[in-house]
């Protein structure tokens, strides 16, 4: 791990050539936690689809309220931020996820609805996390490298999505389900007992989790960190303008954002049911669940290489590059079949690898005073991982499974003009904007 450090801007704060190093160490056990939460759901759509015998636009539901957290809690979490200050608010996300989690209990014994508000309240909590840890990895070093910075740090994430689909699989979905045909056979008294007993098995690992996200919580709340200042300086600032949506970079990443975490996130959610289909590799569920960790360990094979990449090339040609070849694979698992169209959707994967945390620093670019503000537009487009899973389960519905891969390729399509776009957005840049680092 690189020694990111950066020259003090004010007396009385942190002296030239501290290391930064320990702090985001500290950060980036948040990014393994948030990963492996949020991957958790691709394993638990398709268990639940099959215990409420759910069509796929109703299963998409459980994205859609997990991801929708994010555009109704982004713009109150930087608020709340800018109060208590990014470790505070980082345990404060630490301690709503983990309520989250504990509503899995109680759902386990209830309906879809009150696992729909476990998924909300859970990624209310992440989405804190998320507005605190972002703009905090991008501050710890030089402008020019927060892409490369937050790129390691999403490789963690990637790391606990990884690990999720697999753990999951074998928790959650090793007893196996009913057949839609199987369980319509079944007398109703029967129904509801088999409804209680499935949804029964996510009250263990997710009790787990609400425990080591509590102690999590417990030691950022002790932890030193330094703090993050954000300066008005007119030398960092020039041309700002008056509002934060007067730069066009961070509007445009907004929607980079929408399109890049919908498009992700679809993949994965459709993913065990793809593989699933007799003309892909007609797999079982929980075996089905293991290729979703290629898919995710991909993205996190990714980061760690592009992490040394994007020290000698351009962050935006590196982005448009990987959204080109995303495009290429989609297509080729649209029109083709068998281990072809199996493998060419898991290696949209590692092309994903580098898009968000790049979109992410490159957005917040400059914006000096607006950074917090920015990092919560673009906290709030993650909704974009509620909105394009329900259109893509919409079409699903409707024309099928296959072809319903045309809404993750059109996402792709927009980050490949981003990436272009900008693809010089860091030219003679070389240190981090109005942010500064007070002990």
């Amino acid at each position: 791990m690189g020694n990111f450090s950066q020259p003090a801007t004010q007396a009385g704060n942190q002296t030239a050539g501290t290391t930064n190093r320990m702090p985001l160490i500290i950060v980036t056990i948040l990014f393994f936690m948030w990963g492996l939460l949020t991957s958790l759901n691709d394993v638990l759509i398709p268990h639940l689809k099959a215990i409420y015998t759910l069509s796929y636009v109703q299963a998409m539901l459980v994205q859609f309220c997990f991801f929708g957290a994010y555009f109704i809690v982004s713009i109150p979490a930087g608020h709340l931020i800018k109060r208590i200050g990014y470790q505070n608010g980082a345990v404060a996300g630490l301690l709503i996820a983990a309520l989250g989690c504990a509503l899995f209990y109680p759902a386990s014994t209830s309906s879809y609805a009150v696992f729909l508000m476990g998924f909300f309240v859970l990624a209310a909590g992440i989405t804190i996390l998320q507005v605190a840890a972002n703009p905090y990895v991008a501050a710890l070093g030089a402008a020019a490298t927060a892409s490369s910075r937050l790129t390691l740090t999403q490789a963690f994430n990637s790391l606990g999505t990884t690990v999720a689909p697999t753990l999951g699989g074998m928790l959650i979905l090793s007893g196996g389900v009913l057949s839609t045909a199987e369980f319509a056979g079944l007398p109703v008294a029967e129904q509801a007992a088999y409804r209680i007993r499935e949804a029964a098995t996510v009250q263990g690992p997710y009790l787990v989790l609400a425990g080591a996200l509590a102690l999590l919580a417990l030691f950022f709340a002790f932890a030193r960190l330094p703090k993050i200042i954000h300066t008005d300086d007119a030398g960092h600032n020039a041309g700002s303008g008056t509002s934060v949506f007067s730069h066009r970079h961070l509007v445009l990443g907004a929607i980079g954002i929408f399109v890049y975490v919908g498009g992700e996130v679809s993949i994965g959610s459709f993913l065990i049911n793809f593989l699933g289909e007799k003309n892909i590799a007609g797999l079982p569920a929980a075996a089905a669940a293991h290729y979703v960790s290629y898919y995710w360990g991909g993205a996190m094979i990714g980061r760690f290489v592009g992490f040394a990449v994007m020290r000698l090339v351009s962050p935006g040609k590196t982005l448009a590059f990987n959204a080109g070849c995303s495009i290429a694979l989609i297509l080729t698992a649209i029109f083709s079949h068998g281990q072809l169209a199996m493998w060419s959707i898991i290696a949209v994967g590692l092309c994903n690898s580098i898009m968000f945390p790049t979109i992410f620093s490159m957005a917040l670019h400059r914006l000096g005073k607006f950074t917090g503000q920015g990092s919560g537009i673009l906290c709030m487009a993650i909704v974009g991982g509620a909105i394009v899973p329900f259109i893509q389960g919409f079409l699903a519905d409707l024309v099928g499974l296959q072809l319903s891969f045309f809404i993750p390729a059109a996402c792709y399509i927009f980050i490949l003009y981003f990436g272009l776009k900008y693809a010089d957005l860091y030219q003679n840049q070389a240190l981090p904007d109005g942010a500064m680092l007070a002990e």
